[in-house]
This record gives C-alpha cells, sequence and structure tokens, in this order.
C-alpha cells in the first residue's frame, strides 16, 4: 500500500499531543527553579533529557503510522512473551525506584517495562479478542483475564501498584466492546471495588474512626476470619449445586454475589499483607488528608494549595511557590498539573483538558471509523488507556483520587511514559490511515 504522504497523519491528533508535550517541558523547565530563582542541576537534567524523550518519542510516533498495525496482529503474541521476560529480568535484577524494583538500565538511565506491557497487552488482548468470537463466553472471558493478570501480578511483585491499576479497567473496557457479558465484567469490577474495602477498612477503624467496631473483629481475628470465607464459600458451592441440578437462575445469582464476597474477603487479607505501609496510607489520605499532613498527607494538601492559589488566571509561569520552595515532592511527574494550575491558574488547566479532550475526540472517530476488527480494539485500548491515565491523574492531585503514582501522559517527566503515550497515539493514527481496508495477507485464517 502507497502511503498517503499529506494525508497519513491526523493532524488535530499530532497538534494536541505536541502542544501538550511542549507545555510539559515549559512545566518540567519550571520544576526545576529554586526559590532564588536558579535552574538546579537536577531540573536542568529533567528538562533535557524531556526534550530528548519527545524528539524520539515523535520518530517512534511516525515508525508505528508508516508500520501496518495489523502486522502487529501477528507479532503480538511473541511481543507478550518478550515483555513477560523483561518483567521477570526486571523483578531480579530491576533498579529500586521510590520503593518498587521497577527499573532497568546502566548508569542513571533507565526504563520501566511495565509501561511498554500496556501496549503489548493491548496488543495481545485485541488479537485475542478478535480471534477468539466463536469460543464459549465464559471461556473466552477466563482466557482474556489470564492474559492480564499474569503481567499484572509481576507488577505488583515490583510493587508497582500505579502501573498495575492501569492494567485492569483497560482489559474490562477492551471486553465490555467485544461484547462479552456485562455480568462478567461487574463481577471483577465488583470484586476489586470490594477487596480494596475490605483492604482498608480494619486501617480506617485505627487510624480515622479511632473507635473499635464489634464487626471489625474479623479483620483482627484469623480464625474468625477463616470461619467466615469457610461458609461463604460453603454457600457459594450449595448455590453453585443448586443451578446444576435444579437449573434455577435463583441459585446462580446466589453463587454470584456470595462468591464475590468470599474471594473478596480471602483476598483483603492477603491484601493486608502484602501491600507496603505507604500504599496502604495512600488510600487512608485519600480518605482523610488530615490525619497524616506532615508526611503521607503532605504531597496532596500541598498540591491543593497549589491549584487553589492559581485562581483564574494563575501566578505567572515560573512563579509558583509550591513548586519553587520545593512543597510539592514528585513536582516533575505526578504532580505536574499542579504546578500548571498554580501559574496558568484555571485557564490553563482547562485548556489542558481541552486538549485531552480533542485526544479522546478523535480516538473515538477513530474507534467508530475503522472497518477492521483488530483495529477496532486496538483503538479503544489506547484510548482508554490515556484516558485512565488523565483521570486519575487529576483527579489524584485534586484529592478526588487516591494517589497512586500514575503520571500525566505528555506532560509528566519520564521517558518510559512519554515513549508508551506517543507509540499508542502512532497506533490510533496508524489504524485511522487504514481504516478503509479490510484483512490482508497479514491476516492468518
Amino acid at each position: 500500500m502507497k502511503l498517503r504522504v499529506f494525508n497519513f497523519l491526523d493532524y488535530f491528533l499530532l497538534f494536541s499531543v505536541l502542544i501538550l508535550i511542549f507545555i510539559g517541558i515549559l512545566f518540567i523547565y519550571s520544576s526545576g527553579i529554586d526559590q532564588y530563582g536558579v535552574l538546579t542541576a537536577k531540573g536542568q537534567n529533567e528538562y533535557t533529557r524531556q526534550i530528548f524523550f519527545a524528539i524520539s518519542g515523535l520518530v517512534l510516533l511516525i515508525a508505528m503510522v508508516v508500520i501496518d498495525y495489523r502486522k502487529f496482529r501477528q507479532w503480538s503474541p511473541w511481543l507478550y512473551l518478550a515483555i513477560l521476560g523483561v518483567l521477570v529480568y526486571t523483578l531480579l535484577f530491576g533498579k529500586v525506584v521510590k520503593g518498587a524494583k521497577s527499573w532497568i538500565g546502566v548508569g542513571s538511565f533507565g526504563i520501566q517495562p511495565s509501561e511498554f506491557g500496556k501496549i503489548v497487552f493491548i496488543l495481545v488482548l485485541a488479537r485475542y479478542l478478535e480471534t477468539s468470537s466463536k469460543v464459549q463466553e465464559f471461556k473466552r472471558f477466563v482466557t482474556a483475564m489470564f492474559l492480564m493478570l499474569v503481567p499484572v501480578g509481576l507488577i505488583l511483585l515490583q510493587p508497582d501498584l500505579g502501573s498495575a491499576s492501569v492494567y485492569i479497567p483497560v482489559f474490562l473496557v477492551m471486553c465490555y466492546m467485544a461484547g462479552l457479558p456485562k455480568r462478567y465484567i461487574f463481577y471483577v469490577l465488583a470484586l476489586g471495588c470490594l477487596t480494596i474495602v475490605l483492604t482498608i477498612l480494619p486501617f480506617w477503624e485505627s487510624m480515622i474512626y479511632k473507635q473499635q467496631i464489634p464487626f471489625f473483629k474479623i479483620f483482627s481475628d484469623f480464625r474468625l476470619r477463616l470461619l467466615i470465607v469457610g461458609a461463604l464459600a460453603v454457600i457459594t458451592l450449595i448455590a453453585v449445586a443448586g443451578y446444576i441440578i435444579f437449573k434455577m437462575e435463583y441459585f446462580y445469582w446466589i453463587a454470584y454475589c456470595f462468591s464475590i464476597m468470599t474471594f473478596a474477603l480471602a483476598a483483603s487479607y492477603l491484601g493486608g499483607k502484602v501491600l507496603k505501609d505507604y500504599q496502604i496510607m495512600r488510600l487512608i489520605i485519600f480518605l482523610k488528608p488530615e490525619v497524616d499532613i506532615s508526611n503521607y498527607g503532605w504531597n496532596i494538601y500541598n498540591s491543593k494549595i497549589a491549584i487553589g492559589s492559581g485562581s483564574m488566571l494563575g501566578r505567572g509561569f515560573l512563579q509558583g511557590t509550591q513548586s519553587h520552595y520545593r512543597f510539592l515532592p514528585e513536582q516533575s511527574t505526578d504532580f505536574i498539573f499542579s504546578i500548571l494550575s498554580e501559574e496558568w491558574g484555571f485557564v490553563g488547566g482547562l485548556a489542558i483538558i481541552a486538549l485531552f479532550a480533542l485526544i479522546f475526540v478523535r480516538g473515538l472517530i477513530i474507534v467508530k471509523n475503522t472497518t477492521n476488527v483488530y483495529g477496532y480494539y486496538v483503538s479503544i485500548g489506547i484510548v482508554f488507556m490515556i484516558f485512565f491515565h488523565f483521570m486519575i491523574n487529576v483527579g489524584m492531585v485534586m484529592g478526588i483520587m487516591p494517589i497512586t503514582g500514575i503520571p500525566l501522559l505528555f506532560l509528566s517527566y519520564g521517558g518510559s511514559s512519554l515513549w508508551t503515550a506517543m507509540t499508542g497515539i502512532g497506533l490510533l493514527m496508524s489504524v485511522n490511515l487504514r481504516r478503509d481496508e479490510f484483512y490482508d495477507s497479514y491476516v492468518e485464517d
């Protein structure tokens, strides 16, 4: 196929991305300014590196457009195995950064494989969902979930809760768009939410409520918890047997609900043991920042101050105080939106939201217009991956979402996240370029 030279780029999408990256570089520079108005050595390093990441990321984007995305349909299983191997290597020999062994590299230069794994996961899940349309629904959903759980499990062992949390909603949205039963998707969603709630409850009791609740004894008494889990499991098994014997939907829904409670209560025990103290505290701080405002609540407290002090038009570029006086840790990465809101105000924040909205609208148009099933699933996964990053990060800095360490794509400092985002945009453009083409020689019968 000959590339249409002037049409191979989606200019609305490209310009939105480039403007966001340019703004990101500006505020990475601003984050490196100290209280004396001098650019620190760390700030200089991040600023110049981000320019390199942006230029090389643009090369990646164009490469993804030029390469027919349907080739990745054949390559995706091998890419998936490769990224799993890299994740295992990272777990064994990676560098510890911010409490997680999630980086590999040489010297000061490192990459975060879990970021690239998001794109690979979308590619391989899109292939499976396309080729399994005639597979029995339950088997199809379980197999798709297995493809998600393997990388997520390896990332959680690092432990990197932020990166792992991106895979799950992307998986659920892609399965929903593939027409899998809503009850399966809701099951995973309900199980995850209930597990998180049950994991946090004992900490909420001791740190926020500060009074003993008799019911909460099941969380501190292992034998009592085990007894309740066993009882719930028995009820679930009886309901399953009843459904098999009598074929009554009533038994199905009893098994459905009680199995969620069984697995969630059991998983919450493991969650309390596996999650690090700082990860638990992030969730507690989300509920009540004042619990530990001088330590774990410091970030969100100062982030709110920065956003609020920006008012309508902001303090002016390079005039922020929260960042320059170092009240905001991780200000060039997780809290880049806070700096922008302080210096450019509500209007600046609204402009960023508008640029992201344009990306989402263009992405959804690409999803709607493609005639290729594989391209349809790939586009959905990428659009929602970017959307989830945006919603969580912006919500996090405003205090309406828990702190998870998820960067704001295109703006936050970091090569791995920027390259991942630009690779995704390139794939979207590749799908759009070939939107009217059906299967060709790349597709296996």
